[in-house]
């Protein structure tokens, strides 16, 4: 236990967060709209978005999270634009 957090499965969890906390505000800069949630849904956008878009970096094999750097903040960011996009189609659907 004294070495938890020297971890690399928890390091690499730890940094999806971290970016996704800042990606959910960028994707909602970027995808403005009438989200339910205020600053609690972006940012559990933001961090959904980065695990979505570190599984689809590795399943297409362009990328994956390798720290907070330029390619892990665009999986990142495209995660979380393909969950609002996602979000928003399911929503128009239903309305």
């Amino acid at each position: 236990m004294e070495n938890f957090l020297a971890d690399p499965v928890v390091q690499e969890v730890g940094t999806w967060i971290v970016l996704g906390l800042v990606v959910g505000v960028i994707a909602k800069v970027i995808m403005p709209g009438d989200d339910p949630g205020g600053l609690i849904g972006t940012i559990l956008i933001g961090i959904a978005g980065a695990f979505i878009g570190n599984f689809l970096g590795s399943f297409f094999g362009i990328a994956t999270f390798t720290g907070i750097n330029l390619p892990s903040i665009a999986l990142a960011i495209g995660g979380a634009l393909v969950l609002l996009l996602v979000f928003k189609l399911f929503r128009r659907r239903r309305s």
